[in-house]
């Protein structure tokens, strides 16, 4: 399911940014990492002694479209490492050549390269499941796309790269002891519980839904938008994974597609939810020969524990809501509900900006609520709201906790990857700064609490190739 590969050369490496805590995290010393030897490392370039980097092969539905082989296209697997906690990482190139996977150059432009690093790491800093962003490494080569474009490689970090992907990768080759040896490889690295289940490999199947179903939660109660969620793109571990054409909700709209290719909105902010439940089918489907080796039995058991997703998300997307409205522990779920429940509708209608007002929530609970109200162009209906909701004495420190200041707003990544493109790495260091610390408000970085201007008109974004 791997092929030894190697990364293609990079004629002038420059580093553009390097994520220093997480080098130390890992074991690495960042001072060598800005070398020239560390440099070629980060590019794949200089593969250290024990290293044998593959080009990973995997299928996957694409836009509900089933694709045989994928794989590994302009990536590469560099090998794994023991971080300082013991735990075991993957490190991973994006954009380091082609290889035998390939559908194009193999390529990748500078601008798509720093938006992975920009959203993964503000992921991170959110506390959502995410792969991290070591580096971005300008390659010094020129990228041809509708225009000539500076070539960079993300150096990608994460607890393993194996996806629904793989699973039906190995589910089609028709052998069962290969689909075995990776459902066993998956337990091993990520749900060793299951290994002591009566049926580990249904109990890995569970696994993987209880994490998904949290996942994709998370993803909802910030507005994150991921834009291209195939089963290539959907990991076993429960981390969030391939930032091509994602971006963060403003104005509440279930409907909220920013990729430029979704034009029926399969993967639009409020289908997420369903959009997971059906990769996790395509998933029970690649791992039945290991339910039963009766299919009927095997289809009830995936059946049944598929059930389970739509319980899982909700309960993980109603502590999340309670928590972002600050209601407290032991507020039961009958006093709880409707005010969660009410909100969309009156979000929507306004089309109102989702990060600021759950952040403005915090200051309403302190008897402040002009930051949320003047988010309505008609308060009415958020005063009989937050009426209810006061009387109920939210926590305004625990909403502060909860509700981020900074998220990568859509017009201020494109203003910084614009500038990197032209060499200006500024704006990149400063947007950097306000995500990776998104509870903590601070004096001058108003611009990244606010907004899209009017003047920044729709947004559209586009796979990172």
């Amino acid at each position: 399911m791997a092929l030894p590969w190697r990364a293609e050369e990079a004629p002038d490496p420059r580093l553009l940014v390097l994520n220093e805590p997480l080098a130390v995290e890992l074991g690495l010393d960042p001072a060598s990492l800005h070398s020239p030897e560390g440099l070629r490392l980060l590019t794949g370039n200089l593969v250290p002694g024990g290293a044998a980097p593959v080009a990973q092969a995997y299928a996957g539905h694409q836009f509900g479209w089933y694709a045989p082989r994928l794989g590994d296209g302009r990536a590469l697997l560099l090998g794994e490492i023991t971080d300082v906690g013991g735990h075991l990482r993957d490190i991973h190139l994006k954009g380091s050549g082609p290889t035998p996977f390939a559908r194009g150059d193999g390529q990748a432009a500078v601008g798509p390269m720093l938006r992975e690093y920009v959203v993964s790491e503000a992921m991170h800093a959110l506390g959502i499941p995410t792969t991290r962003s070591l580096a971005v490494v300008a390659t010094g080569r020129p990228v041809y796309r509708e225009t000539v474009l500076p070539g960079a490689v993300l150096t990608r970090v994460a607890g393993s790269h194996l996806r629904v992907g793989s699973f039906q990768y190995a589910r089609a080759t028709g052998d069962t002891s290969l689909l075995r040896r990776l459902a066993d490889h998956a337990i091993t690295r990520h749900h060793p519980g299951a290994a002591e289940a009566e049926h580990p490999y249904l109990a890995l199947f569970q696994a993987v839904i209880t994490a998904q179903a949290s996942l994709v939660a998370r993803w909802m109660l910030v507005g994150f938008v991921h834009g291209v969620m195939n089963t290539d793109n959907m990991t076993i571990s429960g981390e969030t994974i391939d930032y091509g054409p994602c971006a963060f909700m403003e104005a509440f709209d279930p409907a909220t597609v920013y990729s430029s290719i979704d034009e029926g909105g399969r993967y639009a902010y409020g289908n997420q939810p369903v959009a997971a439940e059906w990769n996790l089918a395509r998933l029970a489907e690649a791992l039945l020969p290991l339910f039963h080796a009766e299919q009927e039995q095997a289809v009830a058991l995936a059946v049944e524990s598929l059930g389970t997703f739509r319980r899982r998300y909700s309960a993980a997307w109603l502590a999340g809501m309670r928590a972002k409205i600050g209601l407290r522990d032991g507020l039961g779920d009958d006093v709880a509900s409707p005010l969660v429940d009410a909100l969309p509708a009156l979000l929507q209608e306004s089309r109102v900006d989702h990060t600021s007002f759950f952040r403005s929530l915090g200051p309403a609970a302190r008897g402040h609520a002009d930051p949320a109200r003047s988010l309505f162009p008609d308060p009415a209906a958020f005063d009989a709201w937050a009426e209810r909701w006061r009387v109920l004495g939210p926590d305004a420190d625990a909403m502060d906790r909860t509700n981020p200041a900074y998220i990568p707003r859509n017009h201020l990544v494109e203003e910084a990857l614009a500038a990197a493109t032209g060499g200006d790495l500024d704006p990149l260091e400063r947007l950097l700064d306000a995500v990776t610390a998104p509870y903590d408000e601070r004096p001058g970085l108003e611009r990244y609490a606010a907004a899209a201007p009017e003047a920044f008109g729709p947004y559209r974004t586009f796979c990172g190739t």
